[in-house]
């Protein structure tokens, strides 16, 4: 392996080769796939938990949200916890964390023991993903952000793909303690090739904490944030319960659910490279077409789930969803000004606010007897009141735009 270049810390952007680039973007892509394996494991082992801890499905619902909840707390307090320490540093102490969160979890001798240990494994997730956003926008050209972005974000989509039938397989056929265990060991070695691809030097400049906390502060970023919080909760009510409604609806085996792992895996890949093509490309009117495509397949799945033939293309469907994260991401890029780090953290903690939210609204439909299907239903209304809430930022912009130019011509 070729050693990494010497990057001053003051130097505006690190010169890297294109090679060491890609290097860098695997080593972040596989912390994305640690972490996707370890966030939507316990939807595919969902029964497994509920048997072996003595409670029903809903209730290991809740134990999704804790560790939802984690990312939440976890996103912003870290980053700004962590804001004096290189990014390199962070991403590998965040890393080390994750693992020993994940082995907490497989450890857990409880139902509540299990839902403190995902809170616990949650708490680092949102800031890795935010600083390793950043340290993939800052080594790659500016019209290739988006790219850059996705291809971090791609680790999550791969998970979906391989990580996670996988785990549910080995937790199927060991225990589901085991999944846990194997998180915990991606995790290390992420900690392993993070600490010799990444060279030092990787701060940027930082502004002061006030004036990261204000800028911070204003509507573009907290609309972006919302949008991600409420727009995006449609995907995991479904994907949460995906496992119970394709044995209680589509009729098919426990040994069936990987195969809707993996279909929900080929769609989040698909989706987080659409992403970052989209934002490249129509930059934030993107967020828009997802939102709409979003409420149109979460609309068809009750539909869909009725048959083997039909629930995996929808499964599918419902992954790319995931474009979401990556347009949302890039944006913030734009719009945080000096609160970036804070700010792409922060993008986590609303997409797991959606992923606590999801989860508990689909739970109440089931619990109230509308159905496993009924998860799509309320997933679309999520969907639609994202997108109102993006119309709302782009008015935002517009009159934002509208103001400058009555004050120019002043």
């Amino acid at each position: 392996m070729t050693p990494a270049s010497p990057v001053r810390q003051d130097s505006p952007a690190p010169i890297l080769s294109p090679r060491q680039i890609a290097l860098i973007l695997f080593a972040l892509a596989m912390g994305g796939f640690a972490i996707g394996t370890s966030e939507f494991v316990v939807m595919g082992l969902i029964t497994d938990i509920a048997r072996a801890m003595g409670v029903n499905e809903p209730a290991v619902g809740h134990v999704i949200s804790a560790y939802a909840l984690g990312v939440v707390v976890g996103a912003p307090a870290l980053a700004i916890l962590g804001a004096r320490m290189s990014r390199r540093s962070l991403l590998l102490a965040l890393m080390g964390f994750y693992a020993f969160g994940n082995l907490a979890s497989a450890l857990a001798p409880g139902y509540y023991t299990l839902m403190f240990a995902r809170f616990v494994a949650g708490l680092p997730h949102g800031a890795y993903f935010g600083i390793a956003a950043l340290v993939a926008a800052r080594i790659s050209p500016p019209e290739q952000r988006g790219a850059a972005v996705g291809r971090v974000m791609l680790g999550l989509s791969v998970a979906l793909l391989v990580g996670n039938p996988l785990a549910t397989w080995l937790g199927q056929t060991f225990g589901w303690r085991w999944a846990f265990g194997l998180v915990s060991l991606i995790a290390l070695a992420t900690v392993t090739m993070t600490a010799r691809v990444l060279p030092p030097g990787m701060h940027a400049p930082r502004p002061d904490a006030m004036r990261e906390l204000r800028d911070f502060n204003r509507k573009p970023v907290w609309l972006a944030l919302g949008i991600g919080a409420i727009g995006f909760a449609g995907m995991f009510c479904v994907f949460s319960y995906l496992a119970p409604t394709l044995v209680h609806v589509t009729g098919v085996r426990e040994s069936f659910i990987p195969f809707g792992l993996i279909a929900f895996g080929i769609g989040g890949i698909l989706g987080t490279l659409g992403g970052g093509w989209l934002f490249d490309r129509l930059q934030f009117r993107a967020a828009a077409w997802i939102l709409v495509w979003s409420a149109a397949i979460l609309l068809l799945f009750p539909l869909a789930a009725r048959s083997v033939w039909t629930v995996l293309p929808a499964v599918l469907a419902v992954g790319t969803m995931g474009a979401l994260a990556t347009v949302l991401q890039a944006h913030l890029m734009d719009v945080a000004k000096s609160a970036q780090t804070l700010a792409a953290a922060s993008n986590h903690s609303a997409f797991n606010m959606a992923n606590a939210l999801g989860p508990w609204l689909g739970g109440m439909a089931i619990t109230a007897g509308y159905g496993w299907t009924s998860t799509g239903v309320v997933g679309a209304i999520t969907a639609v009141a994202g997108l109102l809430i993006y119309f709302w930022a782009r008015s935002d912009v517009q009159r934002t735009r509208a103001l400058a130019v009555v004050n120019e011509a002043e």
